[in-house]
């Protein structure tokens, strides 16, 4: 058996050698990822994400790709373990998941592959990686047995031998399974990086070394965020927004209580019921989410695991929205956690306003198309393609909001027009910033971005956005972002609710919303060529 790590005396400086070696290792294995995946939404989009995980399930280090991520894997490793005997497991051994209740996702599309590392024949850590399957489309989301294959911890290899019926099982219930199957092998090869490096590491420092350099970064993590919370003022400061979404005609109220109290700090959410719509977030998806701003208010270098969360206490009612229950619809949960992420930068704007920035425009915009080819070598076979767009950054205490990023909780890359137009009958006609939708301040918001999609083929189409209704706040006195929306082109037929068809020939504009601004216009040094401030 291994040594128990806290009965070494380590050296500091090696501490921090293997600290950086483990997050080589998690940036190594999601570069793996990206290069050896097929479709566009990780090759291209990168909306993937890799960790290690020590032996009982706690994250030793994460890749600097999507913080929402982490939802998926906070609870995948105890799921497998309490599932799973771990002294039946071996070498080779793969677990696969996604499920939202019994696999400890946080939606279905993000698929987990999880692989045991073991140092002479004992279980010392885990490699974790997720992948986005761009798949389940043309679905209600009423309920999550609407929203595509729902998959526990289950092995996908035993031994280093694929488990054929699991992968079949799998690839029957997906629209684009020759996608499916080549990123998974892409999943698959990731954690072969991330198993051989462990190992490496363990041979050359000695594995008692470095699970003791385990959980000595954790123990760093905490107390960097036990500082970082002490050096904040104590007491209680609640902020309300909404949130507002194409499938309700009404906003949505939110609100939260932030409680510095010493060198904890507690988060209580109000939230109404969950809903029949995907926009629901698990209770990992909330946490996900929190320990992403907080991390970020309070000290961005502090360690990526799981250490930094001791301090932190999150409460939400059991069966809200923000933190549902089964069988609640999950799909569009990160609508949901952008605007969280933002409500929470709200109350920590009370407390120390000179740390956050003003609103960013506070949601991940979606577009997917779908169809089946119907011209070329590929005629007849189905496609999808899911494509994120970036909106307005807030603008921040010293300097203005960024213009067109993705932001909080999503970290993926604006498609190029080339790699679209090459794998999809889609032309893009415009993708420009747009006028007007920076919110007005001593340093401007970000502004939103403009993308028309002509079709070259008929296709059906689903849109997500937020701010529609809402608007990005600004601070001290800055002024609103500009709305998000979207419009067909004259003729098409009707969407429902962000959902409808275009043929051939038609398009479709999405306009993503513009941050807030920080300060009052009025104390804007000089006039700056690109100022194009939100419209009333």
């Amino acid at each position: 058996m291994i040594a128990r790590p806290a009965a070494l005396t380590l050296d500091p400086i090696n501490v921090e050698v293997i600290g950086a070696a483990l997050s080589s290792i998690v940036e190594e294995t999601g570069e793996a990822l990206v290069r050896a995946s097929y479709s566009t939404n990780i090759k291209e989009r990168r909306d993937c994400s890799t960790a290690l995980f020590d032996r009982e399930g706690r994250t030793l280090c994460q890749a600097e790709h999507i913080p929402v991520h982490l939802g998926s894997f906070l609870d995948f490793i105890p799921m497998v373990l309490a599932n799973h005997d771990p002294a039946e497991m071996r070498p080779g051994d793969v677990f696969v998941g996604n499920d939202a209740y019994r696999g400890g996702g946080t939606h279905l599309p993000d698929i987990v592959l999880a692989e045991p590392i073991f140092i002479d024949g004992d279980l010392a850590a885990w490699t974790v990686n997720l992948a986005h399957h761009s798949d389940f489309v043309d679905r209600a989301h009423a309920h999550i047995y609407q929203e595509g294959l729902r998959i526990p911890p289950i092995r996908l290899y035993r031994a280093g031998k694929l488990q054929k019926d699991v992968q079949e099982l799998i690839l029957l219930n997906c629209q684009v399974p020759r996608e499916r199957l080549s990123d998974l092998r892409a999943q698959m090869a990731a954690n072969r990086v991330g198993v051989n490096r462990f190992q490496e590491l363990c041979t050359r420092y000695g594995v008692e070394t470095v699970l003791a350099a385990g959980e000595a970064l954790l123990d760093y993590a905490e107390r960097k965020m036990r500082s970082g919370i002490a050096a904040l003022p104590d007491g209680s400061w609640r902020f309300e927004d909404v949130f507002d979404t194409l499938d309700f005609d009404d906003p949505i109220p939110l609100a939260v209580t932030v409680t510095i109290s010493g060198d904890e700090i507690g988060l209580e959410f109000e939230a109404p019921n969950q809903m029949r719509s995907g926009i629901n977030m698990t209770r990992t998806a909330l946490l996900a989410t929190v320990y992403y701003i907080v991390k970020s208010v309070v000290d961005p270098t502090i360690l990526p695991n799981a250490g930094l969360a001791r301090p932190i206490t999150v409460t939400a009612p059991q069966g809200s929205l923000l933190n549902c229950s089964h069988p609640a619809a999950v799909n569009g949960r990160v609508q949901t956690c952008q605007r969280v992420a933002d409500l929470i930068i709200g109350a920590f704007a009370q407390a120390a306003p000179e740390r956050v920035s003003a609103c960013t425009n506070s949601t991940c915009t979606v577009a997917v198309f779908s169809g089946t080819r119907q011209t070329g070598p590929d005629k007849g076979v189905y496609w999808v393609y899911l494509e994120t767009i970036g909106g307005g950054g807030g603008a921040r205490p010293a300097a203005d909001g960024l213009d067109g990023i993705h932001v909080h909780a999503t970290n993926t890359s604006n498609l190029p027009v080339e790699a679209l137009e090459v794998e999809y009958p889609l032309i893009l006609e415009r993708y420009e910033l747009v006028d007007g939708s920076a919110g007005a301040g001593k340093y401007r918001g970000g502004m939103g971005l403009r993308r028309v999609y002509r079709a070259t083929e008929d296709c059906m189409v689903r849109v997500d956005i937020s701010r529609n209704l809402s608007r990005s706040w600004g601070l001290l006195g800055g002024g609103p972002g500009g709305h998000g929306g979207f419009v067909t082109s004259p003729g098409t037929s009707a969407f429902d609710r962000g959902q409808g068809e275009l043929r051939a020939g038609e398009w479709l504009e999405v306009v993503t919303p513009g941050g807030g601004g920080y300060g009052r216009p009025e104390e804007r040094a000089a006039p700056h060529d690109e100022d194009q401030v939100a419209a009333g």
